[in-house]
């Protein structure tokens, strides 16, 4: 276990209120160097609103946080030489090019005028830009901009970086290439702490996993073992005929004896089981009833489904999710 000394993140009892609102209520994180740390969790539920204490944006009322040893109050100015900040939303000027932004940046962190220009387009090449170094950045799509801001974030390496749900509102390729983004940095040494709504995200980058509800993290740790707190298995039915899911919940419903519910795709039932014979089974009833099976799974639940168990609410994972906390 790492000790105190050797932690990137470290916090005790953190809250934050806005008027009678606790946005944060009580948090304590122990964040090793290296590697994601994922805040799992729905609009509202505190993410923002932690990493802007943890950057020294917002000062705690409650509680004591400390990066890499040192503390975000009285040490902001230490803290803020070691970390880096990407938000919901891009940061760089939309009428400068990505160089000029790049440029910008740099120079305002003390780099020459070559030093500047040097690592700007060694960061446009690493991100794929280097072709669009010249355009206005209002001309570049949302993915572009996503990958120029955090190379914005990045222009002196931080050892810790900050990514406010980085591929809000992407769509499915820009958000692996933010992936591939994120997996880079840590290669490099940084840390990262990664907020999201998007649950595949979370269980593909993240080491660990805070789930965060309500200003609590209501529980922590690897998506394994996150996946074992609902105490069962998860079955996923994948049916041939999409008119033929109604008689299948009921089917199941009745044999299984647990609530079956349909899937976002309109052919796809799941349920919760912890006996894999009973499983098994299900196939026959729907075969008996002349009801085809595309695919079938049992396994351990998804990190939405053990959201659902531990919170009674659906994270909300959908691309166009957004949040101010």
């Amino acid at each position: 276990m790492a000790t105190s000394s050797s932690l990137a993140i470290e916090a005790h009892g953190l809250v934050k209120l806005f008027g009678s609102v606790r946005a944060v209520d009580g948090i304590d994180l122990a964040v090793p160097p290296g590697g994601v740390y994922g805040f799992l969790g729905p609009n509202g539920a505190g993410k923002t609103t932690t990493i802007r204490m943890l950057a020294t944006l917002l000062p705690p009322d409650a509680g004591t946080a400390k990066v890499f040893g040192q503390c975000v109050v009285r040490e902001a100015k230490a803290v803020r030489s070691r970390v880096s900040l990407t938000g919901q939303f891009a940061s760089v000027d939309e009428d400068l090019t990505g160089i000029e932004n790049l440029v910008l940046l740099a120079r305002l962190l003390g780099h020459s005028w070559s030093q500047a220009r040097a690592r700007g387009m060694e960061l446009l090449e690493a991100f794929g830009l280097s072709e669009a170094a010249a355009r206005q950045v209002k001309t570049y799509s949302g993915g572009m901009r996503r990958r120029l801001d955090i190379a914005a974030s990045i222009v002196v390496t931080p050892d810790l970086i900050f990514l406010d749900e980085p591929t809000s509102g992407l769509d499915p390729h820009s958000r692996n290439e933010v992936w591939g983004i994120v997996r880079a940095l840590v290669a490099q040494g940084t840390t990262v702490l990664l907020t999201t709504q998007h649950l595949e995200e979370a269980d593909h980058l993240a080491d660990r996993i805070g789930i965060i509800d309500r200003g609590k993290i209501i529980a922590e740790g690897t998506a394994g073992e996150l996946k074992t707190l609902s105490g069962s298995g998860s079955l996923h039915v994948r049916l041939r005929d999409p008119g033929c899911r109604v008689e299948a919940m009921a089917l199941l419903g009745r044999h299984l004896g647990v609530p079956v519910t349909p899937e976002s795709d309109p052919a796809g039932l799941s349920t919760r089981l912890d006996d894999t014979e009973r499983a098994s089974a299900a196939l026959d009833v729907l075969a008996a009833a002349g009801i085809q099976v595309v695919s079938f799974s049992f396994g351990l639940p998804s990190l939405d489904e053990v959201f659902l168990s531990l919170t009674g609410n659906q994270a909300e994972g959908g691309a166009n999710s957004g949040g101010a906390t």
